[in-house]
């Protein structure tokens, strides 16, 4: 069965299934079940045509999903970052944006860690010698 272009798994139970679409979670798809008069604990196999046509409209009407809420999620991130708030910035450097401390967590959001740390004075040494010989051999 498809609603709103996702396909839901038939084997699953109503309010189960209807939990694949993006914005709608559990707490929504009671009042929806509710306001469309379906049974919640059906299988999605089990629905009619009629049922099917009742939920959509129900979702198309009332709740926004999918694309339209991505579409808005994006609208709204753009908007914090023209206007320059501290939300705005963390979002634009990929940063937690709601307080989470950042120096041992966060990994999701900053990525791999990248170690970094300080060289050796010989080590040093080594790798800024080959490039001082260098620039006075290309002009002899």
């Amino acid at each position: 069965m498809r609603i709103v272009g996702v396909d839901l798994p038939e084997h699953k139970r109503v309010d189960i299934a209807l939990t694949y679409l993006y914005g709608i979670g559990r707490s929504n798809v009671k009042s929806l079940l509710s306001k469309a008069n379906v049974d919640g604990s059906k299988r999605v196999k089990e629905l009619t045509e009629e049922e099917v046509g009742k939920i959509t409209k129900v979702i198309d009407k009332d709740i926004k999903v999918e694309g339209d809420l991505r579409a808005q999620i994006a609208a709204n991130i753009k908007r914090l970052r023209e206007i320059g708030s501290y939300r705005g910035m963390r979002h634009s450097k990929n940063l937690p944006a709601h307080g989470q401390r950042t120096r041992s967590n966060a990994r999701t959001l900053r990525g791999k860690r990248k170690t970094v740390g300080a060289l050796k004075k010989d080590i040093r040494a080594k790798l800024e010698t080959p490039t001082s010989g260098s620039a006075s051999s290309s002009s002899a």
